[in-house]
């Protein structure tokens, strides 16, 4: 008893308490040692003791055992530590580790609490450590959200260098297929239409060969415009729509005028089935380009003897449009992709951009887009634009 209240006589936060009362508090001190690594109590425990670091080092560990763990302090020779759990009767807020082979004096719950009553100056010495021991992890935090917040300037720092390489990697492919695509895709048009216009020039007395070489031409030239069309919408991004009130018969002899004639000379059949009982309320120019992709997109994949089915209605809040074709159809990795820029599975060419123009525009319309398709047995492609009352 005498070797611990030597001790506790040179710990300051005991300075003011009296040789009786101190004398009296180290009766009933015990003194425990702890290996290097031990540990004096964990989180959660229940509050059983008070402690005087004696000699050694202890820390104290908020979530220890976690992979997040955060240090709040260190105990060395005369701190005090272990009072809080004891004086607000609830579990331990944090892990306490021996760092170093420790010596630590204690007092059981029971015996702390009954001196601390009986001797205020050993309850000022209480609040004495708890006071620095508040402003220890107070410093502590600070520090540490401090490191943090450099840490995360930094790390935010490499993000925004990696972000921006990575989007100079995509601007540059993104520019190497487009132009890839762009001349694939208009050097093949442009190619018949500089053979045809020889041909025109060479028969230019023929009449009737100059008309079909012209008709051969403007369907070129055709085709170069919807490529154009395609890439400048698609370079834009967000696809803003001019709404008109429109009637479905419009949208089908647009249609019919651009493609019946394309299907009948491959041997395919295009049935149109409008059922469309009002107006609706669309942009007639991006839509029609939309029912043109679908319509190009199921010829494409369909052989001679095959149907496309283009079947039209309205219920009382939607328009409705579905693209019924009998032709190759799609696996599941194909329709997973299909909204991808620049994909295609055509050999017959295109820019990979009628499927994303055709989501854009729809779903500029606040309409949805469905895919279900099968392979061997077809593809349906279905549009729902709202109807605005």
């Amino acid at each position: 008893m005498d070797e611990i209240y030597s001790f506790l006589r040179e710990v300051y936060f005991f300075k003011d308490v009296s040789d009786k009362d101190l004398k009296n508090f180290a009766e009933h001190c015990k003194v425990e040692q702890y290996l290097e690594g031990t540990v004096v109590f964990a989180e959660n425990d229940r509050a059983e003791r008070f402690y005087v670091v004696m000699s050694g080092e202890v820390e104290v560990w908020k979530d220890y055992y976690s992979d997040s763990s955060d240090k709040l302090g260190v105990h060395r020779q005369g701190h005090l530590f272990g009072e809080m759990g004891l004086v607000d009767d609830l579990p331990r807020s944090a892990t306490v580790v021996a760092v170093t082979d420790t010596k630590l004096v204690y007092v059981k719950r029971e015996d702390f609490l009954h001196l601390v009553d009986m001797c205020p100056a050993l309850s000022l010495a209480i609040i004495r450590s708890l006071s620095s021991m508040m402003r220890t992890s107070n410093e502590t935090y600070v520090n540490n959200l401090r490191m943090r917040n450099l840490e995360l300037v930094h790390t935010n720092h490499e993000l925004q260098r990696a972000q921006q390489q990575l989007l100079r990697k995509e601007r540059l492919s993104t520019l190497g297929k487009l132009s890839s695509l762009i001349l694939h895709d208009i050097r093949n048009p442009l190619s018949i239409v500089k053979g045809y216009t020889e041909l025109i020039y060479m028969n230019a007395d023929d009449a009737a060969k100059v008309r079909t070489n012209c008709k051969v031409v403007l369907s070129e030239i055709q085709r170069i415009h919807a490529i154009a069309n395609e890439l400048l919408d698609y370079s834009r991004g967000e696809i803003r729509v001019e709404l008109s009130v429109v009637e479905a018969d419009e949208l089908f002899a647009r249609l019919e005028h651009s493609l019946a004639n394309l299907f009948r000379e491959q041997g395919k059949e295009l049935v149109l089935e409008n059922f469309v009982q009002r107006p609706v309320l669309i942009d007639i120019e991006r839509m029609q380009r939309v029912w043109h992709n679908l319509a190009e997109n199921a010829r494409k994949a369909m052989d001679a003897g095959d149907t496309l089915r283009v079947h039209a209605w309205n219920d009382a809040h939607y328009f409705y449009c579905e693209f019924i074709d009998t032709g190759v159809g799609m696996d599941e990795a194909t329709q997973g992709m299909i909204f991808d820029p620049f994909f295609s599975k055509s050999a017959k060419g295109g820019t990979g951009l009628g499927m994303v123009i055709v989501k854009s525009v729809v779903e500029a319309h606040g309409g949805t887009v469905t895919v279900q398709s099968e392979e061997s047995k077809g593809t349906t492609v279905r549009i729902a634009i709202p109807l605005h009352t």
